[in-house]
């Protein structure tokens, strides 16, 4: 689900999870690579992504043809992000705000703690080259509209977690879902089947005990036992 976004851009489109109209390359179908990307409206109307992992660093917005075909060569040919670059995901660009959202699930239950927001890109004004992630708040004003969580959970958490069971590889642990939020609704960018950086810094400090509600380690242990329905998380 993390190491390889063809597998995990497959398991949507298979599980009907929202997310951007994809195809994917390597190095011998760099040509259809460049029909594709025609086909969509040209490189300011795609996201090229290295289908590894690439430590956040392998997502590419070009903004015109020669940022296009640069990226194609980096990736795909002079293999800048290593063996992440042996295969190549092309999606449909989305635009809107983007939430992170993360998930503790015992394979059939779930908690997700409000949605985060990270600043990916190097520079002031959102400009540059993504990063690993420069810093996260939480909650995000876009989580807090009415019935978005709700719309999220039902949209993207439950069937994620419902596919990755059917499929035969029932998820256990911390779950990081990326989302963009466009004008059909939330849309995955991405699992991490992890903690992510920046957003935990931010997000575990809303997990509120003072009520009784369970801390960090009692929600991982639930999740552990395959009890997670059985704790509070108020």
């Amino acid at each position: 689900m993390e190491g390889s976004k063809t597998f995990a851009k497959a398991f949507m489109a298979k599980h009907n999870i929202p997310t951007a109209a994809f195809a994917v390359f390597n190095e011998a179908s760099i040509v259809d690579a460049r029909n594709f990307v025609a086909s969509c409206g040209g490189p300011t109307k795609v996201v090229l992504k290295a289908s590894g992992l690439a430590a956040g660093k392998g997502v590419l917005l070009p903004e015109n043809e020669a940022e296009f075909e640069q990226g194609l060569q980096d990736i795909l040919v002079n293999k800048v992000f290593g063996a992440a670059g042996a295969e190549l995901v092309i999606e449909a660009r989305l635009s809107g705000p983007e939430l992170s959202i993360l998930t503790f699930a015992d394979g059939y239950s779930t908690y997700s703690l409000p949605c985060c927001q990270d600043h990916k890109r190097i520079g002031e004004g959102d400009i540059g080259p993504n990063t690993g992630g420069m810093g996260a708040y939480t909650p995000a004003p876009e989580g807090l509209v009415p019935g978005m969580t709700e719309r999220i959970e039902k949209e993207v958490i439950a069937p994620t977690i419902a596919g990755m069971r059917k499929d035969g590889f029932p998820f256990v642990g911390l779950l990081f879902t990326g989302i963009m939020l466009d004008e059909k609704g939330p849309q995955v960018l991405e699992y991490n089947v992890r903690f992510g950086d920046p957003e935990t810094e931010a997000a575990l400090e809303l997990i509120d005990t003072s009520a009784g509600g369970a801390g960090l380690a009692e929600l991982v242990l639930a999740c552990a036992e395959r009890r997670l329905d059985s704790v509070s998380s108020e």
